[in-house]
């Protein structure tokens, strides 16, 4: 993780509009930080998550959220070629009972 050459001020300002930015850390807040990125996130905010993260990080991270938006779980399985299955947000999203569906 090259953590040295960026700061978290670096990233688009509405991605931590509701956290105090000074106390958000690459290695402690990795979670939050991806989790930001890849659901409102800009393009150079993904790039620059690629440049702080290695793939295998992002890919740790994001196999265990617990939500994620449908078109970023396809996007960021696609990335990581892997089947949106493994994911545990979907695991969680097909066990869930829908309101309209009961």
């Amino acid at each position: 993780m090259s953590t040295v050459k960026y700061s978290i001020s670096d990233f688009s300002p509405h991605l931590f509009w509701d956290t105090d930015r000074k106390k958000l850390d690459f290695l402690k807040s990795r979670e939050t930080i991806i989790y930001q990125v890849l659901e409102y996130g800009m393009m150079n905010d993904w790039i620059l998550l690629q440049k702080i993260y290695a793939k295998e990080i992002i890919r740790e991270v994001v196999l265990n959220l617990r939500q994620m938006d449908p078109v970023t779980l396809s996007f960021i399985a696609h990335y990581l070629k892997v089947d949106k299955s493994v994911f545990r947000c979907y695991k969680n999203s097909q066990s869930e009972k829908s309101f309209w569906n009961s």
